[in-house]
């Protein structure tokens, strides 16, 4: 079977640094096309000069041509910028991965109808570890029920600029939907001055941002005399640019649909 081309969206990010490296270093992949924002300074460069692994692919701007040499797009960028290259992906009728994060309800909705032409792997979150951790919290919130109160708190990097995180979010989305809820109705998303006393069965969530840190999350589960805690901490990018290298070797040849890292291996159901 011949390799997968990959297209990567926001090549001289960290984040497309990573996937260069990982597209390129998988056996099963290669890198057709790097794309970035029109303006760069990398434009017209070689993609070699942000990861030695895409030496020969010259860092583009323009979505349409990157996605035509392409069998897969790779995105972790922008809401803004996401929606721009997913219109080029389903216009071309190719799949694309989505790492993105921060969508407003319609900008999600837009994934989702895209994701009826083409297919999408769309996941808050890539690294393997984080997959089981939404296992855990799951179980946790089955088993210990709402007696526990549930707090989830993530701490990122100074430099991301959507709060809480799409990992966060979706840790308390799945505690709530074990527990017969949704964030809508019971998620706290601010605590300041005299907020009284916590409301039973709510779901709380708290940020820190600074430095240069990864990503780091905890669920607490919080009963009467004792607590448990369900940490993940990422010491590297490059966790969530192999699980979207194997998400898009996946999803290549894929019927149209709106999948997820469950289906990517296997875990659905």
């Amino acid at each position: 079977m011949s390799a997968v081309r990959l297209a990567i969206a926001g090549a001289s990010g960290r984040m497309g640094r990573a996937l260069l490296e990982s597209g390129a270093a998988d056996p099963g992949t290669t890198i057709a096309a790097a794309l970035d924002i029109a303006g760069s300074p990398f434009a017209g460069r070689d993609a070699g000069e942000l990861a030695a692994g895409a030496k020969g692919v010259t860092v583009a701007t323009d979505p349409a041509g990157a996605v035509a040499a392409a069998d897969v797009l790779v995105d972790f960028t922008r809401p803004a910028g996401t929606l721009v290259h997913l219109a080029a992906c389903r216009a071309a009728g190719k799949p694309i991965v989505i790492g993105t994060t921060g969508f407003e309800p319609a900008q999600a909705e837009a994934i989702r109808e895209a994701a009826r032409a083409i297919p999408v792997v769309f996941a808050p979150n890539f690294a393997i570890g984080v997959l089981v951790m939404l296992k855990l919290v799951d179980m946790a919130s089955r088993a210990l029920g709402p007696a526990y109160d549930v707090e989830v708190f993530e701490l990122h990097h100074k430099l991301k600029v959507d709060a809480p995180s799409g990992t966060a979010l979706k840790l308390g989305e799945v505690a709530a939907a074990a527990r017969g809820t949704t964030l809508g109705q019971d998620g706290v998303f601010a605590r300041h001055g005299v907020t009284g006393e916590r409301k039973a069965g709510t779901l709380g969530f708290s940020v820190a941002r600074g430095g240069d840190v990864i990503g780091d999350h905890t669920v607490y589960f919080l009963g009467t005399g004792e607590r448990i805690e369900i940490t993940h901490r990422s010491a590297s990018r490059a966790t969530y640019a192999q699980g979207a290298i194997r998400a898009a070797k996946w999803l290549h040849g894929r019927a149209p649909g709106l999948y997820d890292m469950d289906d990517v291996l296997g875990l659905r159901g």
